[in-house]
């Protein structure tokens, strides 16, 4: 019996234990894994490089509330000085007629819009100040912690005015001193708010969220 198994021989498997599955055409070919997904084509979006580590979104806040501060604290003691000092003045020109500081009360919105909606402002104002807290727990992005910070100091700055200032409690005006030729007047608050809404148009049309995720078209 040995014998007679001999010299029939076993099967050869060898060609088909290496080659796969077959068809009528031939071997399958095996998938490119370099080769890109046809299964879905437009827009995507890509994290993949995205650090979303408690230390890195720690790390955002941190500096999204140190650029508010500095803000802050800027448009705070200018706006002090500018009272104590410029309030009731003539104007102090810096470069000419083009550029002068020239304290005013303003009881609208930035730049001197709106002064029939004191109070509407004012609640804008702590509107956008809890949406960016409400953003900074999935912050991820660096740009997008500068741009927030900016509004957030802003948004405090004009708001602590509106809060503590004459005529009274979310009524009160705000001062502002920076005069340019044939422009409103406005202040450092209003300026961070402007550089920060133009940063976020700017990541907004590039496709960065606040959480690094970036979309693609």
């Amino acid at each position: 019996m040995a014998e007679a198994e001999r010299i029939i021989g076993t099967p050869d498997i060898t060609g088909a234990e290496g080659s796969g599955e077959t068809g009528p055409d031939g071997p399958a070919a095996s998938p490119d894994p370099g080769a890109p997904d046809a299964r879905g084509t437009g827009a995507t979006a890509t994290d993949a490089a995205v650090d979303r580590s408690p230390a890195t979104r720690r790390r955002r806040v941190i500096l999204l509330f140190c650029v508010a501060v500095v803000a802050y604290l800027l448009d705070l003691g200018s706006k002090m000085l500018v009272v104590a000092k410029l309030e009731h003045q003539e104007p102090v020109e810096l470069i000419g007629d083009w550029l002068k500081l020239d304290a005013l009360r303003n009881s609208g919105a930035a730049f001197g819009f709106g002064e029939a909606f004191t109070i509407i402002f004012t609640i804008i104002a702590a509107t956008v100040i809890v949406v960016i807290a409400r953003l900074a727990r999935k912050l991820y992005s660096l740009p997008w912690a500068i741009a927030l910070g900016l509004l957030l100091g802003g948004a405090l700055g004009n708001l602590t005015d509106r809060i503590f200032r004459a005529p009274g409690v979310f009524e009160g005006a705000v001062v502002d001193f920076i005069a340019p030729a044939h422009f409103a007047v406005f202040n450092l608050a209003d300026s961070a708010i402007v550089c920060g809404g133009i940063l976020i148009v700017f990541l907004s049309f590039k496709g960065l969220d606040p959480d690094g995720t970036v979309h693609k078209d």
